[in-house]
């Protein structure tokens, strides 16, 4: 792997085996901030106190790091129970090279918490944040993920369909869906044409929104709320 430093300052990693950056070349974390964070965090937890959300593609931890400064920050009297999937973890030796709370200037003092996301065991709960952050890391694929939880909010940030085909199936949307709570989330970077269809002939309800520097749209879905009878 290779770091990079994106438009804002902030770095990505370069995969040469998908030939593919972990994240925007704009802007890493304006485009974590945009994407999942303000179009879906905050949203959902202006709703609800207590909510469980699903990361697929955990990564370098950036879109989690986000969260709980947040969470911490801005919804003190809320708890995320946070669940990532990452059949690929990074090496710690890379993780350490990386600036995200360098860059920060809002959350620069919580870098210790950017360390506890990757020191913690995998496949046990965390209790990060005792009453605001719990994390829970499996290293399996969303195709291999067996949930026990029903999810609020869904982070998609899987490589691009182009790079990574296997991960933008419609029975994985369907999968998600199943495992989604009526009124429920799913964000992502991507807006493509097919993948929109394949989330509406699901059952989302899909919109598109303003997309992160460098991006014209991306993509917000909604699971409907079934009427009782």
């Amino acid at each position: 792997m290779e770091i990079r430093v994106t438009h804002d300052g902030s770095h990505t990693l370069y995969s040469p085996l998908l030939n593919e950056n972990y994240h925007s070349i704009h802007g890493a974390m304006d485009e974590s901030i945009h994407v999942f964070i303000e179009a879906g965090l905050k949203p959902v937890l202006q709703e609800k106190k207590g909510i469980y959300l699903l990361e697929i593609g955990f990564g370098t931890g950036l879109n989690a790091w986000l969260s709980i400064c947040n969470v911490q920050r801005y919804f003190p009297d809320h708890l995320v129970s946070y669940v990532a999937l990452e059949p690929y973890p990074v090496p710690a030796e890379i993780i350490s090279q990386l600036n995200y709370t360098h860059v920060s200037s809002t959350f620069a003092s919580m870098d210790s918490l950017y360390s506890q996301l990757h020191e913690v065991p995998w496949e046990k709960e965390s209790k990060i944040l005792k009453d605001q952050f719990h994390l829970r890391k499996f290293p399996v694929t969303l195709a291999d993920f067996k949930p026990y939880w029903l999810f609020d909010l869904i982070y998609y940030d899987a490589f691009a369909p182009s790079k990574q085909p296997e991960m933008w199936e419609k029975a994985l949307f369907q999968k998600i869906y199943d495992i989604t709570v009526p009124g429920g989330m799913l964000v992502t970077y991507c807006a493509k044409g097919q993948f929109k269809r394949d989330l509406k002939e699901v059952g989302w309800e899909v919109e598109s929104l303003p997309g992160p520097m460098g991006k014209r749209e991306m993509t917000r879905a909604v699971k409907p709320i079934t009427a009782p009878w």
